[in-house]
C-alpha cells in the first residue's frame, strides 16, 4: 500500500478539537493523488492526454477521529479495474498502527473532449499495482433518497469550490451536505454517490432528509432539478 504520514493540523479541526470528516476525505484524496504523481500517472500526465479520473463514490468508516498535533498515517492502493471504472481503497492509521478510519472509492476515467468513458492505457493498468480489498463492511455505490425532503439555502459555486479540472472538486459537495444540516453531527460513516458535474457560477440545492434508521441524505440538486450528488450521512450508534 502506497503511504504518507503527515500531522493533524489546527485548521482541519472541528469544535471539538477533532478532525474534521471533510478534512479526512482531502487526506484520502491528496493520498491517491499523491501516489499518481509519484508513479507519472498525475495532473500533467492526463491532461497532456485529455484524460480525467472523476468521482463517482464514497464510502467512507470512521474509528476515531484524531486530535491536534497527532501523527497520522495515510495510505491507498487500487483493487480492481473494470473497464473505465477502477476501484481504491484508503486506510489512516495512528502512531501505533491502530485504524482511526477507512475508505472505499470508485473513479470514472473520462476522455476531457469527448466526455465519454475510457479504458485506461496498458501502461497506467502496468504502473497500478493491484492489491487485496481493505477488510471493512463495504456499502452499495446507490443512495437511495428518502421522501418529504427539506429544502435549504441554495449555494452558488464560487472559485474556491473548483479543483484543476475547473469544476467541484468531490469533497466541496460534502462540505456543502454538512453544512445543510445547520447543525452538529457526529459521523461515523459518510457515503457519496456523484452523478453530475457543477461548474464555476451554477447554483446546488441541498435537499434534506432522513432515514428511517435515522442516517441523513442530502441531495444536492441544480435549478432544473437534476440530482448532481447525494451525500448520506450516519451518525454514532448510541
Amino acid at each position: 500500500m502506497y503511504n504518507y504520514q503527515s500531522r493533524i493540523r489546527y485548521s482541519e479541526l472541528d469544535e471539538t478539537g477533532h478532525l474534521k470528516i471533510e478534512s479526512l476525505l482531502d487526506y484520502f484524496q491528496d493520498c491517491s493523488t499523491f501516489h499518481s504523481e509519484d508513479l507519472g500517472l498525475g495532473v500533467e500526465y492526463l491532461k497532456d492526454r485529455h484524460m480525467v479520473w472523476v468521482m463517482s463514490s464514497w464510502q467512507i468508516v470512521v474509528e476515531r477521529y484524531p486530535k491536534l498535533g497527532e501523527v497520522v498515517t495515510i495510505g491507498t492502493a487500487p483493487y480492481d479495474f473494470k473497464g473505465f471504472i477502477g476501484y481504491r481503497n484508503f486506510l489512516m492509521t495512528d502512531q501505533d498502527g491502530n485504524r482511526l478510519a477507512c475508505a472505499n472509492s470508485i473513479w470514472s476515467l473520462l476522455d476531457t473532449e469527448s466526455f465519454k468513458p475510457i479504458k485506461p492505457s496498458d501502461e497506467m493498468m502496468k504502473a497500478y499495482t493491484l492489491e487485496n480489498k481493505l477488510e471493512m463492511d463495504y456499502a452499495p455505490r446507490k443512495i437511495l433518497i428518502p421522501e418529504n425532503a427539506q429544502r435549504r439555502e441554495a449555494v452558488q459555486i464560487r472559485v474556491h469550490h473548483l479543483d484543476t479540472n475547473h469544476h467541484v472538486n468531490n469533497g466541496q459537495y460534502v462540505r456543502i451536505a454538512i453544512d445543510s444540516l445547520m447543525q452538529k453531527y457526529p459521523i461515523k460513516q459518510l457515503r457519496a454517490e456523484y452523478r453530475k458535474q457543477v461548474y464555476l457560477n451554477d447554483v446546488l440545492i441541498p435537499y434534506v432528509s432522513m432515514t428511517q434508521d435515522e442516517k441523513y441524505v442530502v441531495a444536492l440538486k441544480d435549478q432544473d432539478e437534476n440530482i448532481c450528488c447525494i451525500v448520506e450521512l450516519e451518525g454514532e450508534r448510541k
